[in-house]
């Protein structure tokens, strides 16, 4: 497998209609590719997005933060290339 540069997320962005993703919606945020226990986990080790806020007991984050966590953590992999 060879890695290839990270794709864009903007496009979820885009259709997102508020500035902050909910914790609870990361899921559907991502089309299910992030479930949100993985991001408490990371959060606790201070490996999640930056920028997170507390509004009572739910916790967001901005959703250009998220995005460029995503995009960090993410690449294209293509296989079969010899």
């Amino acid at each position: 497998m060879t890695k290839l540069h990270a794709p864009s997320f903007q496009l979820m962005a885009d259709k997102w209609p508020s500035p902050f993703v909910a914790r609870q919606e990361v899921e559907r945020f991502t089309g299910g590719i992030v479930n949100p226990k993985y991001i408490a986990n990371l959060d606790s080790q201070g490996l999640g997005p930056e920028g997170r806020i507390r509004v009572g007991r739910k916790i967001a984050y901005p959703v250009i933060e998220f995005i460029k966590w995503l995009e960090e953590r993410s690449e294209v992999v293509r296989e079969g290339i010899k």
